[in-house]
């Protein structure tokens, strides 16, 4: 099994050994990576170029760098067995797509995904299938991808002086939270915005209304920064597939309610196409 040597120092703050300018490096690049993935696997399965990024801005798809970050940390003493590689990935993959999809309800009232129509889920956030996939991907992950990353990195430092590289990482990581505030306000103010239109049969549905819609659109500032801002066309096309969940369990993607916009950017052959995952 190949091994990972470092060659970089290891100063200051560190998680289970790994340093805090470690894991943002690796977060931004393997969001990148993901981002490019999703791309790629919509082009090919729907015929559709379509985003498939986690914020509003920038071409981040977050859940394969919290993934990537969460399996290099805590697999990274499991590396001389594949046995438990697999179980390791199993677990540690199934509690972090469990928690984006808990998360992803709890703060930005969506669905990321639902497994509710697969055998062995829990709450339709995870299912044995994806699961099982989660450890194969780790056995995968820690053995051949990741290592070419590490190297790919040590490469690049070589020729950088580690000032520039942690200033440029900070930055961006700065720019990514700045996305993921911004990004909670406009799902949040988009998804009241349909409920309130369509009256969608949404749990809390007045608290909805009341709490949220009314405060935010009953102020005409904050409602025509929203509307320039966070636009049906703006919010669907960044969202394309994204979803709610009303009263009696059905799924409501939100590009149904968006008039004649298209969830995508360019088609590029015809396919029956679902509005989904």
């Amino acid at each position: 099994m190949e091994k990972v040597e470092k060659v970089r120092p290891k100063k200051g703050f560190k998680i289970l050994g790994i340093s805090i300018y470690e894991i943002l490096v690796y977060f931004i690049i393997y969001s990148i990576l993901g981002y490019i993935i999703e791309t790629i696997y919509g082009i090919l399965t729907k015929g559709v170029w379509e985003s498939r990024q986690s914020f509003l801005y920038g071409p981040f798809c977050g859940i394969y760098g919290l993934g990537a970050v969460v399996l290099i940390i805590s697999l990274q003493y499991f590396n001389k067995s594949t046995n438990k590689l697999f179980v390791g990935g199993f677990i540690a993959g199934s509690i972090v797509e469990y928690l984006v999809s808990f998360i992803g309800e709890l703060i930005f009232h969506v669905k990321w995904w639902d497994y509710s129509h697969m055998p062995l889920n829990i709450n339709g956030r995870i299912c044995v299938y994806y699961s099982l996939f989660w450890g194969i991907l780790a056995v995968y992950f820690m053995t051949t991808f990741h290592p070419r990353v590490e190297r790919f990195i040590d490469k690049i430092e070589a020729k950088k002086s580690m000032r520039t590289l942690k200033i440029s990482t900070v930055l961006i990581s700065l720019f990514l939270l700045f996305d993921l505030l911004i990004t909670m306000y406009a799902l949040k103010a988009f998804v009241v915005r349909k409920v309130y239109e369509y009256d969608l049969n949404v749990p809390n549905k007045e608290y909805v209304i009341n709490d949220i819609y009314k405060p935010l659109y009953g102020n005409e500032k904050k409602a025509d920064f929203i509307y320039k801002w966070f636009s049906d066309e703006k919010m669907i096309k960044t969202f394309p597939n994204l979803k709610i969940q009303d009263v009696d369990g059905n799924i409501l993607y939100l590009n149904q309610y968006v008039g004649d916009i298209q969830p995508y950017y360019l088609k590029f052959f015809e396919k029956n196409i679902r509005e989904a995952d």
